[in-house]
């Protein structure tokens, strides 16, 4: 019902922003991508796109926000850009912000870039998205690669196409002043805000990426953010690295507990869950194969622990490769990709003692006597009903039954007994 309600609502915010547009009402849609660009982000942007061509819209407003991300997403949000029968303006901002990396590409490639007082774009040299060291060769050539797209891009759109290679080849960065002031210019508004920015841009002619003009009329325009789903913003939420680190510790320690106790199922069922979306973000992160390594050399380590004496070597040693697996899962220089160090002792530290707690439970109780069968009745304690000379017969109760018993030793009727043995239905006992 609920699924019914905000489709019927969505139609009809598209219906009222398609009436305005044909009323003569600019009708003006905004987005919003603030973090890493990944899958999830390029089909927000699609998404957005199709809204606003579908509305017949004026304008769509793209307010970014990144460290970069994934160079294959960066060609799918510049690809529906280009492709977009609306002009598409992105918006770097608010103030102190920036667009780094992915976000330089996609900022040349809309139809007007803009930038808040205050932020930065570039540094787009590419890096292994598995966070590996690329040899030379494949380093000159995803490099070359990228810079041949930046070049390609901004001579397109008419902006600075030296300055965009050396963004690539140089990692070089530009704040607005240098941005704009640059000739040609590598974008095309300076504004403190969306609204700021479609009054500066009210009149004035863009050049599409087919090279036709349009004349933008945004006077009186109305604004329809689109907002991302909750399955996007679940989804973009988790593609995040800490909260990755804490999907995949948490699916190991499920999977851990599953494979100790099995039958438990809720165990193994959220580990699972956990991992599978743990692979998910990693996918879209930079990790390291060989962070991911050392995690499970370290959880082989604390369990070998319990099975082996190492008098603590081998626990020391799993919680050290641990550490420094947490440290270098996520390969990349950006903050925002960084995992805090807080985080990596708190889950190192709790992830140990609670493995190391739970194989030991496991091997006290593989250790444990028997309870039932033959081994269950030894030392048991019972009472002598007969007499029983020495390696005579007589009968003994004890465990709540009566059982045939010898001795080698005189015991009398009444006495205390313990046993000793078992031999198929006879007892082996011996006088308390």
């Amino acid at each position: 019902m609920r699924a019914t309600l905000c489709l019927f609502a969505g139609i009809l915010l598209l219906s009222l922003a398609s009436v305005d547009a044909r009323q003569g009402t600019p009708v003006v849609y905004t987005a919003e991508v603030d973090g890493i660009i990944h899958p999830v982000a390029a089909e927000y942007v699609r998404g957005a796109v199709e809204r606003a061509d579908a509305a017949g819209a004026a304008l769509l407003v793209i307010t970014l926000r990144t460290p970069g991300g994934l160079l294959d997403s960066t060609r799918d949000i510049n690809n529906a850009i280009i492709a977009a029968r609306t002009p598409v303006a992105v918006f770097v901002g608010p103030s102190g912000n920036r667009a780094a990396s992915a976000g330089f590409l996609i900022t040349i490639a809309a139809d007007i870039a803009a930038m808040a007082p205050g932020t930065h774009i570039g540094a787009a040299h590419p890096v292994s998205g598995d966070g590996s060291k690329m040899d030379e060769t494949m380093a000159k050539k995803a490099a070359s690669d990228t810079a041949s797209y930046g070049r390609t891009l901004a001579a397109q759109r008419q902006r600075n196409v030296l300055l965009a290679e050396q963004a690539v080849t140089e990692s070089r960065s530009y704040t607005e002043n240098e941005a704009a002031g640059a000739v040609p210019p590598l974008i095309d508004v300076i504004a403190t805000d969306v609204p700021d920015l479609l009054g500066k841009l009210d009149g004035r002619s863009v050049r599409r990426f087919d090279g036709s003009e349009q004349v933008l009329r945004l006077a009186g325009a109305t604004l329809h953010p689109v907002e991302m789903t909750w399955a996007q913003r679940m989804l973009s939420a988790i593609a995040h690295p800490q909260v990755a680190y804490l999907l995949l510790t948490l699916g190991m320690l499920g999977l851990t507990v599953e494979f100790w106790n099995p039958g438990s199922i809720f165990p193994g069922v959220a580990g699972g869950i956990c991992l599978l979306l743990a692979f998910f973000a990693l996918h879209v992160l930079p990790v390291s194969y060989a962070g991911v390594l050392l995690i499970l050399l370290g959880i082989l380590l604390l369990i070998l622990e319990v099975k082996v004496t190492s008098f603590g070597v081998l626990a020391a040693g799993g919680v050290v490769a641990l550490f420094f697996g947490s440290l270098m899962l996520i390969d990349s220089p950006l903050p925002e990709l960084q995992i805090g160090m807080g985080l990596i002792g708190g889950i190192t530290l709790s992830f140990s003692a609670i493995l190391l707690f739970l194989v030991r439970l496991g091997v006290q109780a593989q250790r444990q006597r028997s309870v039932t069968g033959h081994e269950g009745m030894i030392d048991k304690v019972g009472r002598a009903l007969t007499p029983i000379d020495p390696g005579g017969v007589g009968r003994v109760q004890t465990h709540g039954e009566i059982w045939s018993a010898t001795a080698a030793e005189p015991i009398a009727a009444g006495d205390p007994v313990r046993v000793v043995a078992v031999d198929g239905l006879r007892l082996t006992v011996r006088r308390m």
